[in-house]
């Protein structure tokens, strides 16, 4: 199995790429920082006769990277009750590629398997919850598998390993990634 880790965060070295490396050390993997990728937003054209323009940046190569592998493993920190910017634009974007007939996105998605990633303070196992129902709804409506989640505690970076029940959790996951 290859897995694409997506870091949403825009700290390196922080707690949910912590637990990314941790989960996919030793296994066929690519990391992608998505704040390090050129994602550029784009004008809501769904409904109308023209339909979204091209945009010029790195998002063609990220979908590549979705169609190469098999488990897609999307790590961000809790901003604000929700996923980080970088980790929203990148999902923004689908809108524009499950309409693009070259790709044939919406289909791509649906032999992956999607596992998350959130960290944040010491009560984000439970505040993190609502953004995890945003992903199983952004999954359902892609019909993608929703594996699992993980929610690890920590603010500062390299607090997260503090938190024993998120490393284990961690190392069960990159068991059965291998």
């Amino acid at each position: 199995m290859k897995v694409l880790a997506l870091l949403g965060s825009t700290r390196k070295d922080g707690n949910s790429e912590y637990l990314a490396k941790k989960i996919i050390e030793g296994t066929d993997h690519t990391i992608v920082s998505l704040a390090d990728m050129d994602i550029r937003p784009i004008v809501d054209m769904r409904h109308s006769e023209e339909g979204f323009s091209p945009v010029e940046d790195d998002y063609e190569e990220l979908v590549q990277l979705i169609q190469d592998h098999d488990i897609l493993l999307f790590a961000t920190p809790l901003y604000w009750y929700g996923m980080s910017g970088p980790m929203k634009n990148f999902f923004d974007r689908w809108s524009q590629y499950l309409r693009d007939e070259r790709f044939n996105l919406k289909e791509e998605l649906t032999r992956k398997k999607a596992y998350v990633v959130i960290t944040g303070g010491t009560s984000a196992r439970i505040k993190g919850l609502p953004l995890v129902q945003q992903f199983n709804y952004i999954f359902e409506f892609v019909n993608m598998e929703f594996s699992d989640y993980l929610i690890g505690a920590g603010v500062r970076p390299g607090e997260v390993i503090n938190d024993l029940a998120a490393l284990e959790k961690a190392e069960r996951w990159n068991v059965l990634f291998r």
